[in-house]
């Protein structure tokens, strides 16, 4: 299974990754149950980060299971989304949803934060 992981260089590890995200962010794109907020990065390599708050999401199988469909949904998603650093929030009642929609709104946003990368690169030229 080569290709399936997910590496160091494929993640936000340290504070000041999340708190450049946080602070200056370029796109954001919402739902419901979910905000995703992204800036350009230097690399080639998009990067993702996670802030699943026990306060919105109780029970850890509940949080661990929104962390993994994440991830995978990002995996699949990641060479469209090269060069962006990129933090999933999740909001109350996120849990709630089935694996299926769930996976199906994260896609979503991802094909909605395409779109907005898209539109902005050709407004700057």
């Amino acid at each position: 299974m080569v290709g399936f992981g997910f590496p160091k260089n494929s993640r936000l590890l340290t504070s000041s990754d999340f708190k450049a995200v946080f602070e200056n962010a370029q796109y954001k794109i919402s739902c419901r149950h979910f905000l995703m907020l992204a800036i350009d990065n230097e690399g080639q390599r998009g990067r993702l980060g996670l802030v699943i708050a026990k306060k919105n999401v109780s029970k850890a199988i509940h949080r661990n299971r929104i962390k993994r469909l994440v991830r995978d949904s990002f995996r699949n998603t990641a060479r469209n989304l090269s060069g962006l650093d990129i933090v999933v929030l999740t909001r109350k009642n996120a849990s709630e949803l089935d694996s299926t929609v769930l996976l199906n709104k994260i896609n979503v946003l991802w094909c909605d934060l395409q779109a907005k990368v898209i539109k902005q690169l050709a407004n700057l030229n």
